[in-house]
């Protein structure tokens, strides 16, 4: 199967997220979602898993631009200035996500952003396809850029795909940085 067609296979993304869940469960973590190109597909994925109710803490569609900021947090003037479709919109999101789904004053590990171009028009002079995956822990936030191809349906579940696997890898990454500390 072709990169683009496994990154959109529901089957990959049910496997990522059933992963995940045991992952943060296994280590008493949590996760909350920030999703505009995905418009909830990201926290549904990981809502289908059995026991995701001990993980994941919640989640913002935030699908309008002004809700980034409002909801989220997302800087002002950088979506004013950039446009929603950003690698630092999704890094913000990420971050803010995290935040704003604390529970009893402790922020969620993980937070997970989904922002882009699903298509099948270009918007903000951004290609279809064009999507930007958030991810912040302790660690600090990052954003990872995807051009994905295929139709609406495609470009939302590869961004869901993206979005699992960056999240085991920031999981990855957080138990190395615990185990040399």
């Amino acid at each position: 199967m072709p990169p683009a067609a496994r990154d959109a296979d529901p089957a990959r993304a049910d496997e990522l997220a059933d992963r995940l869940v045991a992952r943060l469960r296994a280590g008493g973590r949590t996760v909350a979602c920030a999703e505009s190109l995905t418009g909830g597909l990201l926290s549904a994925a990981i809502v289908d898993v059995p026991g995701a109710s001990n993980a994941l803490l919640g989640g913002v569609v935030a699908y309008a631009t002004e809700l980034k900021h409002s909801l989220v947090g997302v800087d002002a003037r950088l979506l004013a200035e950039r446009g929603p479709v950003d690698a630092e919109v999704a890094r913000q999101l990420a971050e803010g996500v995290r935040a704003r789904c604390a529970v009893d004053g402790r922020a969620a590990d993980l937070g997970l952003a989904t922002t882009g171009v699903a298509g099948p028009d270009p918007q903000g002079g951004h290609p279809p396809g064009l999507v930007y995956v958030g991810i912040a822990s302790a660690r600090g936030a990052r954003a990872v850029e995807l051009r994905v191809r295929g139709d609406r349906g495609a470009v939302r579940r590869g961004a869901v795909v993206r979005a699992l696997a960056e999240a085991l890898a920031e999981l990855d990454a957080l138990d190395a940085a615990s185990v040399s500390d």
